[in-house]
């Protein structure tokens, strides 16, 4: 067997940058910035592939939308908006830790199912930060539960991220297909995933707030600064949400609809001030760590590494239509912990719609496993997911870390329960998800 192939040394390059971004020991942008520099310097090399090949790996959908909703995000947060947010939740709460979880994960799920949960995180992250300053509570369960939960939700609806969105086109499911099929098992998995974080975060629960009466006190009015701005960053942000959940009726790109909602802000707010002072709220090594990932799993894609797993799973299809899903499920969960569940999920399609062209009956269900495997399998660790990457982003500047093995004692358990929701879902209700 030939180790010098672009095969063995993409998965070689691939573990190593993979471990060395889990051991911490360097920023994770720049481990993953030079495993992607030195897949593209070898493969130029030994003549494997270009680097204009390299540059079109980059997802500039992914990078935009994040650029765009940044801007967006960032001229609403001078309006006092989200302080506003803030003080009327903590005081909805009265201060109580799981109040607060379950509040601010409620609201993160419910807008996963009309945005995308990166959207939303990006919406969210600033509540939540503003509401643990003044609670002096600890942000990092908080947020990481928002991602974990909009993770979870995001399976629910076609529109909840692009993964849905190529399945659905692929399978031909539609809106209300999601909804039939999938949310169901979603609000069983979200349900059981919000209970188990609630017992994780029973010894933060007992710490009591400060200034809580100080903060009953303070009228939430006050802290919006620039009423009229915010009044026109709002119908902004409305725009935006409507044509999120109907881009791909539209033939709209989510990028685009981001930066549309960018550039229509800052034409309504600041026509005649230097963006710069919102430009420099975006954070750059978010940016550098995704292109480095799709440099990364381009590689593996290039290299068919996926495809030959992808291939494994597929002889595993036998007599028993049911197994193979359930194996199909685990398998994409495990593979979309460690490469991003686009290319993943991609490269199961060609495989299940060529089960389909042999006729072998009930093969819907293979879909449906391919849906919850690769969505599931997100929360396992806090590499792959943008709504992961985004939360640790936030924490960062706000001067907190999630070390990977604090995110992966709650990602792995919710990610074992999810998954064991919907094999449960999958066996008990086969003949459903087979139509």
């Amino acid at each position: 067997m030939d180790f010098f192939t672009p095969f063995w040394i993409s998965i070689v390059i691939f573990i190593v940058t993979f471990i060395w971004i889990l051991s911490e020991q360097v920023h994770r942008s720049i481990i993953a910035f030079s495993g992607a520099l030195a897949m593209a310097v070898i493969g130029n090399a030994l003549g494997w592939y270009s680097f204009p090949q390299v540059q079109n790996s980059v997802d500039y959908n992914t990078l935009l939308l994040l650029w765009g909703m940044m801007i967006l995000v960032a001229v609403m947060e001078k309006t006092g908006f989200f302080e506003y947010l803030a003080i009327k939740i903590a005081k909805k709460t009265h201060g109580s830790y799981w109040l607060l979880l379950v509040s601010l994960g409620l609201l993160t799920t419910l807008l996963s199912m009309i945005l995308d949960n990166v959207t939303t995180i990006i919406l969210i992250a600033p509540i939540t930060l503003i509401i643990t300053r003044i609670l002096h509570f600890n942000p990092v369960p908080l947020l990481m539960s928002q991602a974990i939960l909009s993770n979870i939700w995001g399976v629910g609806t076609l529109v909840g991220d692009p993964p849905n969105i190529i399945i659905g086109s692929a399978a031909d499911f539609q809106f209300i297909t999601f909804l039939t099929h999938s949310f169901p098992v979603v609000v069983v998995a979200w349900i059981i995933a919000l209970l188990f974080i609630l017992y994780q975060c029973h010894g933060d629960n007992k710490i009591k707030p400060k200034y809580i009466e100080k903060l009953m006190d303070i009228k939430a009015r006050k802290s919006i600064i620039k009423p009229i701005i915010l009044r026109k960053s709002l119908i902004v942000l409305c725009m935006v949400v409507f044509l999120f959940f109907t881009h791909h009726m539209l033939h709209i790109p989510a990028s685009v609809v981001a930066l549309l909602g960018a550039a229509s802000i800052l034409l309504l707010v600041a026509p005649h001030d230097n963006p710069q002072k919102y430009l420099k709220k975006l954070e750059l090594s978010v940016f550098l760590f995704f292109a480095s990932l799709f440099v990364l799993v381009w590689w593996l894609e290039a290299a068919w590494v996926l495809d030959y797993f992808a291939s494994l799973i597929a002889g595993w299809v036998a007599e028993n239509i049911v197994l193979t899903a359930i194996i199909v499920l685990w398998a994409t969960a495990l593979l979309s912990s460690i490469v991003d569940n686009i290319p993943m999920t991609i490269a199961m399609i060609p495989i299940i719609t060529y089960l389909e062209a042999q006729w072998i009956a009930g093969t819907n269900i293979l879909w449906w496993a391919l849906v919850f495997g690769v969505w599931f399998g997100w929360n396992i660790t806090p590499v792959w997911s943008t709504a992961n990457i985004v939360v640790m982003a936030k924490l960062e500047l706000a001067g907190k870390k999630i070390h990977t093995t604090d995110w992966m004692r709650t990602g792995v358990p919710v990610a074992f329960i999810s998954l064991s929701v919907a094999s449960a879902a999958l066996m008990l209700f086969w003949n459903y998800f087979m139509n």
